[in-house]
């Protein structure tokens, strides 16, 4: 893991691979951390360079204090270390607010995407007042606390019944993350939608979702295509909002294919 100062804070990064092969860059979910790529990396390597990074105030990157932030904040800061890899085009990839970032990237920078693969998020995710809700409570009583609630809902009960330790270690992720930039993204979620941006982008958009999947259920994705001008939606059976984690072989083919057909 490597370092890298964006508007004055610090930000966790990883870049692996050959320097010669096309950029893949992964998002990861809220409340999560670069981690949630691990399984999925090994199958890119051979072919792709990897660029993934912690959210603010999540993993190892420095946290937002009290400042607003918004889905341009967190493009850019992609796009900032697009640059350090010194790549001019990327492919891109992203899970809930990492899948925001990807909306954010096709609404202003379309003509950097080789391709974007979103999973679970929608163009709307959620409500204002369930975001305004959640980082309310995140303040008062603090991620730790709330990670027993939250970090269920990310997963099939099925992923807890093959390894009982995912949900005991997810909410320690969770727990370690700083309470303020959590809330802060919460209400970014709440106040920033994407309806009516995405049309007529002409970029390479694939759609992935899980059927057990509580945050952004089937429905939402099939809203997120229709604003993507009917980008193609493929719903994993049996699987929550985190397939890099709860099915990362499917998810990393699913992967592939996009990245082939470009």
């Amino acid at each position: 893991m490597a370092f890298h100062i964006i508007s004055g804070r610090s930000v966790a990064y990883r870049l692996l691979g050959a320097e010669a092969n096309p950029l893949v860059v992964l998002a990861h979910p809220l409340g999560m951390s670069q981690a949630v790529w691990d399984d999925v990396i090994p199958a890119l390597l051979p072919s792709y360079r990897v660029l993934t990074w912690d959210l603010p105030g999540h993993g190892a990157s420095q946290a937002v204090g009290g400042k607003r932030i918004s889905p341009a904040d967190l493009a850019a800061e992609a796009l900032a270390l697009v640059e350090l890899a010194g790549a001019a085009r990327f492919h891109f990839a992203g899970t809930s607010i990492g899948g925001v970032v990807g909306q954010q990237l096709i609404a202003e920078h379309a003509h950097r995407l080789l391709s974007v693969t979103l999973t679970n998020t929608g163009a709307v995710i959620g409500t204002a007042e369930l975001w305004s809700t959640r980082a309310g409570r995140v303040r008062q009583e603090g991620l730790a606390a709330m990670s027993q609630e939250i970090v269920p809902r990310w997963f099939a009960p099925t992923a807890f019944a093959a390894n009982p330790a995912l949900k005991a270690g997810w909410c320690t992720q969770m727990g370690r993350g700083d309470d303020e930039s959590y809330a802060q993204l919460c209400e970014m979620l709440g106040r920033d939608s994407f309806t009516g941006k995405l049309t007529g982008k002409h970029v390479n958009v694939q759609l992935l979702g899980g059927s057990e999947d509580l945050a952004t259920p089937p429905a939402t994705l099939e809203a997120l295509a229709a604003e993507l001008d009917g980008a193609p939606l493929d719903i994993f059976d049996g699987v929550g909002h985190v397939p890099s984690v709860e099915a990362s072989a499917l998810f990393a083919q699913k992967l592939l294919n996009v990245l082939a057909a470009d």
